[in-house]
């Protein structure tokens, strides 16, 4: 099957924290996404436009132009780095869509990190329909510093958002790892939906604990 490609200029970069930047570019015409889903992204020179990444949409569909909250791995070259480099007017190269990260209803989104960014979409497309409501966010991190969108996020979500810290003892924040403990603490009722995104160990780990805790295995989200 051919997968079309889209030659496309970015318009904007914003800094978002230390290691984050926003990256707004313009959107094909009828070029359109469910909030939750990705495109393979390449930057668009001779070096680079074969080096193909997966990066969620953060905006909503109806806007009229792209965006991606990308994180830096600056301990090697690789196309985070690169990206972090740009300016606008450089050129990247978007495909087709996929993802199976969907809302499906009321329920915890649990992070880790960037794994927030499939989520970003979902949740402001759900406070803008106003429909946030019975929604929490667990959200795991290393520092505050890290913690990607913070004042937007807890200006939405409230007392709906946790986040926890695992290298950082802040009065505000829970410290620790999403671990068992902490998922039996914070969850009063595992037979809801749950959306799970971060690295891959994370994701394997707090699936296993939701389970066993009797959620269905129907109703956790997250990409396989």
């Amino acid at each position: 099957m051919e997968h079309t490609e889209h030659i496309v200029r970015i318009l904007n970069i914003a800094v978002v924290t230390h290691d984050v930047k926003q990256f707004r570019i313009e959107k094909p015409e009828g070029y359109s996404f469910i909030p939750g889903q990705a495109t393979e992204v390449s930057i668009n020179n001779d070096a680079w436009k074969n080096e193909k990444r997966p990066f969620t949409f953060t905006c909503l569909n109806e806007q009229p132009y792209l965006e991606f909250t990308i994180k830096r791995y600056a301990d090697h070259n690789g196309v985070t780095n690169q990206l972090h480099q740009l300016q606008a007017g450089d050129e990247l190269i978007i495909r087709d869509v996929w993802g199976a990260i969907e809302y499906k209803g009321p329920g915890y989104f649990i992070a880790g990190g960037a794994g927030i960014t499939p989520f970003l979409a979902i949740l402001r497309q759900l406070h803008k329909d106003g429909k946030l409501d019975r929604n929490k966010l667990l959200f795991a991190n290393k520092t505050a510093a890290d913690i990607i969108c913070h004042n937007e996020l807890s200006a939405i979500l409230g007392e709906n958002m946790i986040n926890i810290l695992s290298e950082e003892t802040n009065d505000q924040y829970v410290h620790g790892r999403i671990d068992d403990a902490l998922l039996q603490k914070i969850i009063g009722d595992f037979h809801t939906h749950f959306y799970v995104c971060g690295p891959d160990k994370m994701i394997s780990d707090i699936n296993d604990l939701l389970v066993m805790h009797g959620a269905s295995p129907d109703r956790v989200v997250f990409e396989k």
